[in-house]
């Protein structure tokens, strides 16, 4: 509860903050933002400032998720695709719905037995940003530098992770980078406590809510409606609200994978908006800084945020030049740019309505999301260490004084987050 009143606190005397905004312009104007989390990497060029004289980058200290994948299961698509089938078998779809039929089974000849893997649009999005990183921060790479890779044990994971490191390795083969997607790493890499499981779990204390947004979000009878010609056949075979979400999920995904076909036209840009609320709900109470969770959600990055500091420590002392480089999922990755206090990434919002105001998933977590920490060293005095934070490779603040934005003493941002693990 302290860190809420701290971050809340902190949330008031930051310039400026996502409520002064919205997400619903953005969304309307770019449907595939609708996808939450499911957003494809925003690949667009972003100037950095300038080093300080004097200083110059030695290490980054990284963690990313996966990059764009397949809907989590094969039957994600088949569902769907049988239903329809049945359908048309039936003569029960109109015009449209066979159209969207044909739709699904030009996916499906891409997404069968893929469920849950990298896309290839995944492994492009992986070597861009590894190729970015080198490109910005050339000093940190040169010559026979050591770089740690870690990811979690799923596979998704493991080959960002590769399609990361070997991009690295075409910029300077003498780079030395053990890779490595083990139990081992699971502790910081993906942990979630017992209690936030417990928070989280289908009878966990805020479902019922949650369960009654999503069913006053999910408006499905004027989609049904233009799919389905047979009134009764829809009585008998199809659930409404099933459905929706079932094409939002075609919709929304459609944008991380290589077949070139659409299912957008089947909704009203405000039904897209509708249920991406209802999805970025999910994500903010369940992973970020829902006041009901007392912190324990945003605590579940403590075991990240001390290997970043211990990691850090071991590099500085050494004297030499690396990085550090972490591949995980949007479940750590929310609550790691909470817990860090990144802008616009730890509001306390109460109230429903409220949450895709202060609480923009596809800003903090599409697929391929990454945090950055880069560390300058000043080159006469190597004890004087100064950082600064990206998110998604955009320079961010963090909720402590500087003098010198969006660089931030090592020094003090040290001390700032081992009180914050303390608490």
């Amino acid at each position: 509860m302290k860190r809420i009143m701290r971050m809340a606190l902190a949330l008031c005397l930051l310039p400026a903050m996502a409520s002064a905004q919205t997400a619903k312009d953005e969304v309307l104007a770019d449907l595939n933002k609708a996808g939450s989390v499911y957003y494809a990497y925003p690949v667009t060029t972003v100037e950095q400032t300038a080093t300080p004289k004097g200083y110059e980058p030695f290490y980054i200290s990284h963690y990313g998720r996966h990059g764009s994948r397949y809907l989590i299961a094969d039957n994600d698509y088949f569902w769907m695709l049988q239903l329809m089938r049945e359908a048309k078998a039936a003569g029960a779809l109109t015009p449209l719905g066979l159209d969207a039929l044909e739709r699904i089974e030009k996916v499906w000849l891409e997404a069968e037995g893929r469920g849950g893997d990298l896309s290839p649009l995944g492994v492009k999005q992986h070597r861009g940003i590894a190729e970015r990183m080198f490109n910005t921060f050339p000093e940190v790479f040169k010559g026979k530098v050591d770089i740690s890779a870690r990811s979690t044990i799923v596979m998704r994971c493991a080959m960002s992770m590769d399609a990361f490191c070997e991009r690295l390795k075409e910029l300077n083969p003498q780079l030395s980078i053990t890779r490595e997607a083990s139990n081992r790493y699971m502790r910081y890499l993906n942990y979630h406590s017992p209690e936030s499981n417990a928070f989280n779990a289908p009878d966990g204390p805020w479902q019922e809510e949650y369960r009654k947004f999503e069913e006053s979000h999910t408006n499905a009878d004027r989609l049904v409606g233009t799919i389905f010609s047979d009134s009764l056949w829809v009585v008998r075979n199809v659930n409404p609200h099933k459905v929706m979400w079932g094409f939002y999920w075609l919709a929304v995904g459609m944008q991380d994978i290589e077949t070139k076909v659409s299912f957008m036209d089947l909704f009203e840009p405000q039904e897209l908006f509708d249920l991406y609320q209802a999805f970025n709900y999910r994500f903010y109470v369940g992973d970020s800084n829902y006041p009901g969770s007392n912190g324990m959600l945003l605590d579940n990055a403590k075991p990240l945020l001390r290997n970043v500091i211990e990691s850090a420590d071991e590099v500085i002392k050494s004297g030499k030049t690396g990085a550090t480089l972490r591949f995980g999922h949007d479940g750590n990755l929310i609550p790691f740019a909470g817990l860090l206090g990144l802008k616009d990434c730890y509001a306390s919002v109460e109230n429903p309505a409220d949450f895709y105001k202060y609480f923009v998933s596809y800003k903090i977590s599409p697929m391929a999301g990454n945090v950055q920490i880069i560390f300058f060293r000043n080159k006469k005095n190597h004890d004087d260490i100064i950082v600064k934070f990206m998110l998604n490779e955009r320079e961010t603040s963090i909720p402590i004084e500087t003098d010198n934005y969006p660089f931030y003493k090592w020094s003090d941002v040290r001390s700032h987050y081992m009180s914050v693990l303390a608490e």
